[in-house]
């Protein structure tokens, strides 16, 4: 059988001849074109005498004559230079921001204020506190030491003392009339300094005379204070300085290109050590490395074919090369930019040690749930929000690493909004949403079955009214909603009940895996997840162990905002994040246990999954919040459900009608009444319900009805006439009828 590189052999014949040296010095001197052509000729499947079509090369390309008569191939010929042009070049390139991100913030810039406040402040409290404990009673100590040393400098500058060291070196080496220069001028320098001394010494003589005898007690004290402190500095040793410092600065070595293409080298990728081996960098720098937030940025090129999540993959390779601690290095994608380009930021500190993130909602009056709710700082100090309307939620990670706190700031940033309407359950037991209680709509805290059953309830009702607010959404005018999603302006139109609901099921594992309701309320939270993204449902799902069983793929394939701290692996990694996510580089469990607790990747909330160290509210921060969310619910009146003390309409079981229970304890002849009154009543009728009511709780109940409050006159126990709050019997027998007529019409 012919091979095919013997249609070559002539020419690799000839170019062996001419490239051996015994050749070159006795043979033919080879036409090396017509060798070149007789290699395309026998390479033609045209010539072959056999006629077999067989695949060969690519015929060498045809030589073209130059200006001065030479051939000239067509492929080694300098290629036109074509592409865009100056315009287009300028048009596509990206413009460096004229100010730093913090001064565009005001969020960052008010930061940057109240930390430099801060470091200010506690540099003045520092010192202050020193002043009188530390710092007087060193300068009173190094006094007496103080006063002997200026004594000493005075004494040896009137004698002239400092030139007595040249003085003996000429004198050692014999040269004399160096010698008698410096002596000369010695004798000018002490004749003058003696009378300067002396003319000064009489002088601290007669005032320190007329300070002791002659001043004032105020200028005495002074004058004493300024000598003492002013010898006090002249003692202090040159090792010992008075003050200590008030702040210690970390210092981080500069990250530099030299030390960022070692590092690259180290890692493992073969393209990049190839080539750092041969003297190259290996790794293109876009732009200069520079300063961004706490730590150092570099933009950088990688080779052909080498991804940024092959350099993710060795994350803890890169760190150990940049000699930093892994929770300073930050390998990202550039969103804006192809798959190779890598952004780097090698933080001055690590992420777990920045302390707790203090919430920017943690002092506010209120908040709208239609905005993105802070939620916590990426590894460069940036804040990072969730979008919630028009969001479903999961959250994962192993026990212990943060994740029912990143629960916590999602429900208190709802609650700060009066118009969402918090269904709460948490099926843990522990207690950890107990604060927000008193504004829930539905709550549940429990591990048993009954609890377990509440939360299956809870979401048969929001099935039910998904399906609601879905034929409420249809039936609104096109002007009023264009889109067929809630907006604010819907919300806020209380008749509609189509107000923001937002339902947390901590620790759901327990209950998607209940052997009794966890099937179908899997299938219950599907259907919500998947409708009632645009009709004002939001569900929020915390799970410790995300896997198929206690977590249906349903439900966390169709989640739009992913959060997982620390997890096991790469199958929990995907559970959360989504498929290929462990692939892609998004690597939960690349955490440290314990140490990076609170720190996991958020996907969906922006372009790419970044980082994040969630804010950190304890029990009584968060009961705070609570407070102030009960009393903007009071004032306009949505406080419901749970928090009035009512069943909210359960699945199963009995229910209580508030406006029939009002009926019940308010008599028909009593045509006025105070609420205080209403309130007692009705904790006797349902001790269990309304135990502990006030006339403030029967007001915020009943004006979700209509039912206003007014001034009743009446009668005390004591027999005195005054005027309270209360009610009129014909409004309630009012809001009674107009409800049941709705029901009907319903």
């Amino acid at each position: 059988m012919k091979h095919p590189d013997d249609d070559n052999e002539l020419f690799n014949r000839l170019e062996a001849e001419m490239t051996d040296p015994g050749t070159l010095a006795g043979g033919d001197v080879v036409d090396l074109d017509k060798a070149r052509t007789a290699r395309g000729e026998s390479a033609d499947p045209a010539s072959d005498p056999s006629g077999d079509s067989k695949p060969t090369r690519s015929p060498d390309p045809v030589p073209t004559e130059s200006a001065d008569g030479r051939p000239t191939l067509v492929d080694t010929a300098v290629p036109t230079v074509s592409g865009p042009g100056v315009i287009d070049r300028l048009k596509n390139s990206k413009r460096l921001a004229v100010f730093p991100a913090w001064l565009k913030s005001t969020a960052e810039f008010r930061e940057a204020l109240g930390w430099l406040a801060g470091h200010v402040w506690h540099t003045v409290a520092f010192h202050a506190v020193r002043v009188p404990f530390v710092y007087l009673p060193k300068l009173v100590w190094r006094a007496p030491r103080g006063a002997l040393t200026i004594l000493g400098k005075v004494g040896r500058w009137s004698v002239d003392a400092e030139g007595e060291a040249l003085r003996q070196y000429t004198a050692s080496n014999e040269q004399v009339d160096e010698y008698l220069k410096l002596s000369r001028q010695r004798d000018r320098r002490v004749r003058l300094r003696m009378i300067l001394t002396v003319i000064g010494s009489v002088f601290a003589l007669g005032l320190g005379l007329f300070l002791v005898y002659g001043a004032q007690p105020m200028t005495q004290f002074i004058a004493a204070t300024v000598a003492v402190l002013g010898c006090g500095l002249a003692g202090a040793p040159a090792d010992a300085p008075l003050a200590t410092r008030a702040v210690v600065k970390t210092e981080v070595q500069k990250l530099t290109s030299d030390i960022v293409v070692k590092a690259m080298a180290s890692i493992g990728i073969g393209q990049i050590a190839s080539a750092v081996a041969k003297g190259l960098d290996g790794i293109r720098f876009v732009s200069p490395i520079t300063r961004e937030g706490p730590g150092w940025r570099a933009d950088i090129d990688l080779p052909l074919g080498v991804t940024v999540a092959d350099v993710a993959d060795r994350r803890a390779r890169l760190a150990s090369g940049l000699r930093r601690p892994l929770g300073c290095v930050w390998p990202d994608a550039d969103p804006n930019e192809h798959e190779g380009r890598l952004v780097l930021w090698v933080g001055d500190r690590d992420l777990s040690k920045t302390g707790i993130v203090k919430w920017p909602l943690a002092g506010a009056r209120r908040h709208d749930i239609f905005k993105r709710i802070p939620f916590g700082i990426d590894p460069r100090g940036r804040a990072q929000s969730v979008p919630m309307i028009q969001h479903n939620i999961l959250i994962g990670s192993l026990p212990g690493q943060g994740k029912t706190a990143s629960v916590r700031v999602l429900a208190c940033g709802a609650a700060m909004d009066p118009s969402v309407e918090l269904w709460l359950h948490e099926n843990k037991g522990t207690g950890d949403l107990d604060a927000l209680e008193a504004v829930s709509h539905r709550f549940v805290s429990g591990i048993d079955d009954d609890s377990i059953k509440y939360a299956a309830d809870s979401l048969k009702l929001l099935r039910e009214e998904v399906m609601r607010r879905a034929g409420a959404i249809k039936k609104l005018p096109r002007d009023l909603c264009p889109d067929k999603r809630i907006t604010r302006l819907i919300a806020d139109k209380r008749s509609l009940k189509l107000w923001p609901l937002l339902a947390v099921f901590d620790e759901c594992q327990n209950l998607f895996a209940h052997p009794k309701y966890g099937k179908q309320a899997g299938e219950d939270a599907e259907f919500i997840i998947k409708l009632g993204r645009a009709l004002g449902v939001i569900l929020v799902l915390a799970t410790q162990r995300p896997d198929k069983e206690s977590l249906p793929t349903g439900i966390s394939g169709n989640v739009s905002i992913r959060f997982a701290l620390r997890v096991a692996g790469q199958v929990e990694n995907d559970m959360i994040l989504g498929t290929s996510a462990y692939k892609n580089g998004v690597r939960a469990t690349s955490f440290r246990p314990e140490i990076d607790a609170g720190n996991g990747y958020l996907a969906g909330a922006s372009t790419l999954p970044v980082v994040v160290r969630t804010a950190y509210l304890d029990d009584p921060a968060t009961n705070a919040i609570a407070q102030r969310a009960l009393a903007l619910r009071k004032a306009e009146g949505t406080l419901s459900g749970h928090a009035l003390g009512q069943d909210t309409e359960a699945v199963s079981g009995p229910s209580y009608d508030l406006l029939a229970d009002v009926a019940a304890v308010v008599p028909v002849s009593e045509q006025r009444v105070w609420n205080e009154r209403i309130a007692a009543r009705l904790a006797e009728l349902r001790p269990e319900v309304y135990g502990g009511w006030k006339g403030e709780n029967v007001t915020s109940a009943l004006k979700p009805h209509g039912i206003r409050t007014t001034g009743v006159a009446g009668t005390t126990d004591d027999g005195e006439r005054t005027t309270r709050r209360g009610i009129a019997r014909d409004d309630l027998a009012k809001a009674i009828a107009e409800r049941d007529e709705n029901r009907g019409a319903a």
